[in-house]
């Protein structure tokens, strides 16, 4: 099974590309979308394109993300969660299932504890995917982590 882990944002996108092939976890790519500061409705453009472009070269079998949780900026959670509407609108162009996962889900899931900070998740995303350290920057490490936690939550066998 491929899945796609999107850790959502307006300037950086992270992502990351996994293969579950039972029990075994393997990276398979990974990286960042970045965009720059342009008119808003561009940088959902270009989101989407790019989301297109990673699902039809590496083929997931699944799309997860991360569920918006924001209490302080409002603004920034309205910008984010429109670009997160750029990645749901590539999922549904190419038919990929997608579903999301909360902070605590995605701790809970890689680290085995929900309050887990960053650097505990960092440090199980690259144990966890056999790499010689946490791939960087931390947007990437994340989406890796959400893909990670749907491979294990996921009853999809492939």
């Amino acid at each position: 099974m491929i899945i796609l882990g999107i850790d959502p944002g307006l300037e950086k996108i992270g992502y990351g590309v996994i293969d579950r092939q039972g029990s075994k976890l393997q990276v398979v790519d990974f990286g960042l979308i970045l965009t720059p500061r342009i008119a808003l409705p561009d940088r959902i453009r270009l989101i989407h394109e790019e989301t297109i472009k990673i699902i039809d070269e590496r083929k997931p079998d699944a799309i997860a993300t991360e569920r918006l949780l924001f209490t302080v900026n409002k603004t920034t959670a309205m910008d984010v969660a429109k670009a997160l509407g750029g990645v749901l609108l590539a999922a549904s162009f190419r038919g990929v299932p997608w579903c999301e996962y909360s902070p605590p889900e995605v701790k809970q899931s890689v680290v085995g504890n929900g309050n887990a900070d960053k650097k505990q998740v960092q440090f199980m995303v690259a144990r966890l995917l056999s790499l010689r350290e946490s791939p960087k920057p931390d947007d990437v490490a994340d989406a890796l982590a959400i893909a990670i936690t749907h491979a294990f939550r996921s009853r999809i066998v492939i």
